[in-house]
């Protein structure tokens, strides 16, 4: 999957993942999720990893950085959303609930004729 980290903590190795298919945020942990060297996450990096679901919390296992710094503004564009033209919002039923729940459809609005795949940071091993 994709996602585009929201938060992290380069100290205890940890982020918080938007997934690109809008369900539930993916956590990472380094010391519990990645296999051997992981990226430096940072908010706004682009990055693809495997998801996995234990009990109701996904988990982002794996990350590989796709593209630093490619939605800078994203985590604050949530943040301050409000309904206006262009959103929409949406009934997303959760398999394991009854009800419906509303779902906001923000439309991605990265950078624009600069791409940076590829780009390598800093590797640290996992422990």
């Amino acid at each position: 999957m994709f996602g585009v980290v929201l938060w992290s903590d380069r100290r205890d190795d940890r982020a918080v993942i938007w997934c690109e298919d809008h369900g539930d945020l993916a956590y990472f942990n380094a010391r519990e999720d990645a296999l051997d060297a992981t990226p430096e996450l940072d908010p706004g990096d682009l990055v693809q990893f495997d998801v996995t679901e234990t009990g109701r919390l996904r988990r982002a296992r794996n990350p590989r950085l796709v593209a630093e710094d490619q939605y800078p503004t994203l985590a604050g564009d949530l943040k301050t959303l409000r309904q206006g033209p262009g959103i929409r919002t949406e009934p997303t039923p959760q398999p394991e609930s009854p009800r419906a729940e509303r779902a906001i459809v923000l439309p991605f609005s990265g950078r624009t004729g600069r791409s940076r795949v590829g780009v390598a940071r800093g590797r640290r091993t996992g422990s």
